[in-house]
């Protein structure tokens, strides 16, 4: 039902100040400018999905839940968007697991400068019933991918997963695996991260929803919190993204072999950030 990660929405103050850094911080530039009900959107479209970051402009449907979030909870990860095949048949099974949501809706963005219009077609599941993740259900047709800015190796190439915090690891299976139907592929806890680990892999991307072993288990929101990013060339990633300013750390060994991985302490809107490649 829910065949890919289709974006992840990412809130921020000021869209050009975040676009900046995301350009410098990806190595792409943005190859969508859109405006959508009191909302300005930059979109990076990358292999597998895109990173849409979003700035209220004013009253609407989108700006004003946008201000909310802000005003809440400042800047950051605010909805994921999965790609579903068919909209009605998928609202209906997950109406029928205990996952409601709105009507699907049209939405049209119109390019500020070139008036290029963009169409697709959205759902939001119930928040509460979502344990306070933002979670749409997109059916659109494919973007075109955002243009490399330099060289491609050391460039973003996509998603490899994005970090949910929950006080609930059980609820978060249940809601994830059986009534969301991702794949469940890893549950591990590990006292020396002190965290437990649950991996849901969704097309070409993983949901990965971590727990705090010391924390107990609260009926608290979950939390989108951190992206992971590939890129072909580690060390030249990293070369490239501290010669653009960002505090990075050394690269090192990751923690699934074969891999490396360094962490950009500053990304834009303070989403904490890794950056993974084959070592």
């Amino acid at each position: 039902m829910l065949k890919a990660l289709d974006h992840v929405a990412l809130v921020v103050e000021d869209l050009e100040a975040a676009v900046t850094r995301y350009e410098a911080l990806l190595g792409r530039a943005p190859n969508w400018r859109g405006a959508d009900g009191g909302a300005a959107h930059a979109w990076f479209q990358l292999s597998n999905m895109a990173l849409d970051v979003i700035a209220a402009t004013g009253p609407g449907y989108t700006g004003d839940r946008v201000k909310a979030r802000l005003d809440a909870g400042g800047e950051g990860i605010w909805a994921l968007a999965f790609t579903v095949d068919d909209m009605a048949r998928t609202r209906h099974r997950l109406e029928r697991v205990g996952l409601p949501s709105t009507e699907a809706r049209p939405i049209r963005a119109t390019h500020p400068d070139t008036g290029e219009k963009r169409y697709w077609t959205t759902s939001v599941l119930d928040p509460a019933a979502a344990h306070g993740t933002n979670i749409f259900l997109i059916e659109e047709a494919p973007w075109p991918a955002s243009p490399f800015n330099g060289d491609e190796a050391a460039a973003v190439s996509g998603l490899d997963h994005v970090v949910i915090n929950t006080p609930n690891p059980e609820r978060a299976a249940a809601f994830y695996g059986a009534r969301l139907g991702l794949d469940m592929r890893l549950d591990r806890s590990n006292e020396a991260w002190g965290t437990r680990l649950m991996f849901f892999r969704c097309g070409d991307t993983v949901v990965e929803v971590a727990h705090g072993l010391k924390q107990g288990v609260a009926d608290g929101p979950d939390a989108p919190w951190g992206l992971s990013w590939r890129v072909e060339n580690v060390p030249a990633a990293q070369a490239r993204m501290a010669g653009a300013g960002f505090d990075v750390s050394e690269v090192r060994q990751g923690r699934k072999p074969g891999t490396a991985v360094f962490t950009v302490r500053d990304a834009p809107a303070k989403v904490p950030t890794l950056v993974i490649g084959t070592a």
